[in-house]
């Protein structure tokens, strides 16, 4: 448990700064170099000795997380804002490879034990960064700048749009749908064992079925983003998630299928949330999609890393298993009012001009 949220704390914290270079370098360079980087800590994590060796090598590991940010940045470059959507979501399900991990991982780990899991990892690691390498091509800006069409910005010029309280606002969506749903992923077995007396195998079961089909929905959240809008989206994101987690917060609890058919609703609706907010990014910072994406990217992973700790704390202050869903309450009803607000504040804004 250490181990992987070590691995959220580094995946969460190095977002930023690939977004950046991404932005820079371009992402075919900078995606080839973290996987390569990544596959590095993998395979000296199968030679560590010690707990210390373990959650250093942990933290290298934490750098595949990070990717995600450099892809972002990468992938919208090939596509227009009628797209844009659709290719990010269907991006995003890439979510569904540590669900897969999941369930090999173990099988792996038995026959051949876990150091050789990890040197197996890191080998396809190093594999999947060539292929990349050979079968990719540079972005369209990237390609211009090689050319000389296109001048390097200043780093003031990519940071730049960090000071904008809007970057900040979409980084609040991300905390809750990112983040929380990285933190239910974790804590529901211990919420399944602990609150209705299933079995560890059961449980498990149940947060492996979680996180791969909410993973793949987030490729609808990306078409339906760009069919209906991603303002619309999060609308319905936020406001599905807030009944779901008042139902889930009631102190007495609800039935174990009551518990599994809400739970697994707020799962998809928060992939569609995931989907619109990074729908969002290239249509407001088309040129900082790298900075601004790695942002919310660091943000959302951060609450993968906090909230957990945080329902484990109020569990063990209050007594009440269902704490964990009063905070994701509060998340979408703070997420929802800043939104409106802001959206009425624009639209204010944007009346005079329009007459």
């Amino acid at each position: 448990s250490d181990v992987y949220k070590r691995q959220i704390l580094t995946g969460s914290l190095v977002r930023l700064a690939l977004g950046v270079l991404t932005d820079r370098l371009g992402g075919r360079l900078v995606y080839t170099l973290t996987m390569l980087a990544a596959a590095l800590a993998t395979f000296l994590l199968g030679w560590a000795e010690t707990y210390a060796q373990m959650l250093i090598a942990a933290l290298g590991v934490g750098l595949a997380g990070g990717s995600f940010a450099v892809g972002v940045a990468y992938v919208s470059r090939f596509f227009d804002g009628r797209k844009q959507g659709t290719a990010l979501g269907i991006f995003g399900v890439c979510n569904v490879g540590a669900a897969v991990t999941k369930f090999v991982a173990p099988f792996v780990m038995v026959a051949f034990g876990w150091q050789a899991t990890a040197q197996i990892w890191a080998a396809v690691l190093v594999v999947t960064a060539i292929l990349f390498w050979l079968l990719s091509k540079d972005d369209p800006v990237t390609s211009a700048r090689h050319e000389g069409k296109a001048p390097l910005r200043s780093m003031k010029a990519e940071l730049a749009p960090l000071k904008n309280g809007q970057v900040w606002r979409f980084s609040a969506y991300y905390f809750f749908s990112f983040g929380g749903f990285v933190a239910l992923a974790l804590w529901l077995p211990h919420y399944l064992i602990g609150v209705y007396g299933l079995g560890v195998k059961t449980a498990g079961i149940v947060g492996a079925a979680y996180s791969i089909p909410a993973s793949i929905f987030r490729a609808w959240g990306g078409m339906l983003s760009d069919r209906v809008g991603a303002r619309m989206v999060m609308y319905w994101t936020l406001f599905v998630s807030a009944a779901c987690a008042a139902i889930l917060s009631i102190p007495a609890g609800v039935s174990v299928a009551i518990f599994l058919i809400v739970i697994f609703i707020l799962g998809f609706f928060m992939s569609l949330g995931k989907a619109a907010v990074y729908k969002h990014i290239p249509s407001y910072y088309p040129d900082n999609v790298g900075a601004v994406g790695g942002l919310v990217g660091m943000i959302g992973g951060l609450g993968g890393f906090v909230l957990p700790l945080l329902f484990g704390w109020l569990k063990e202050e209050t007594g009440l298993w269902s704490t964990c869903f009063m905070v994701i309450f509060v998340l979408v009803i703070g997420c929802l009012i800043w939104m409106h607000a802001s959206i009425r504040r624009m639209d204010r804004a944007a009346a005079p001009q329009a007459a």
